[in-house]
């Protein structure tokens, strides 16, 4: 089964230790392109952002196994004790811990500029937006640059589709590619997900990957 050029994967793959490439596309470029700038940051902290599923994890994922940054937890208030001899971190997913560790993330704060050392932070929302009650740590989240990335589109949501089951030696009619994207929710995860219970259902039944399978399995997700 061929595919028609319009869903060929034309896109920038950065590739990850996990095994699953990151594409990069309009949505999410500007934030590969700060992560490539590392370590020329003009402040400790980088923050990238965006709802969930947006795959910020993923990229965050993708420069840490590219830089050999430590993934901190924010434990104590001993930036020493959290970064190690790391002189580059990440923080995911900040916004679930940073109201009770607002002390520690201003520590780290400093500690980093003062050693030059930088932290990638993902969380879902821009720091404007953290409702953080220190008033130090908030001046000095103001000057770290923070990226949005943006929810993908239906061409970047093709390719990933794509790439997937390539991956799983899978081959699909374009027109299934198309009805699946269309139908499904936008995000990294989902298209995962969907992936993998599509395959399995395929197997499962011993049918081809056709547009009635697919919509079955969309049913079931509803």
């Amino acid at each position: 089964m061929t595919q028609s050029p319009q869903l060929s994967l034309d896109f920038d793959f950065r590739p990850s230790m996990s095994g699953e490439d990151y594409l990069v596309s309009d949505c999410n470029a500007a934030a590969v392109a700060w992560l490539d700038r590392w370590p020329d940051w003009p402040a400790p902290f980088v923050v990238i952002y965006g709802e969930s599923g947006c795959g910020k994890t993923h990229l965050a994922e993708v420069f840490r196994q590219a830089t050999g940054a430590k993934l901190v937890k924010l434990e104590n208030d001993d930036p020493y004790e959290m970064m190690g001899q790391a002189t580059s971190g990440v923080i995911d997913d900040v916004q679930e811990c940073v109201q009770e560790n607002e002390r520690a993330l201003f520590h780290l704060y400093n500690y980093a500029k003062e050693n030059n050392a930088h932290i990638l932070i993902t969380a879902n929302k821009a720091p404007a937006y953290w409702n953080i009650n220190l008033a130090d740590l908030k001046s000095r989240l103001g000057t770290a640059p923070a990226i949005e990335i943006g929810q993908p589109d239906d061409r970047l949501m093709q390719a990933i589709v794509i790439k997937l089951f390539n991956d799983r030696q899978i081959q699909l009619e374009p027109d299934v590619i198309t009805y699946m994207v269309s139908r499904m929710e936008r995000s990294f995860e989902q298209v995962r997900r969907l992936v993998a219970e599509i395959d399995r259902q395929s197997l499962s039944q011993k049918r081809r990957i056709t547009i009635p399978l697919v919509r079955s399995v969309l049913q079931t997700d509803d």
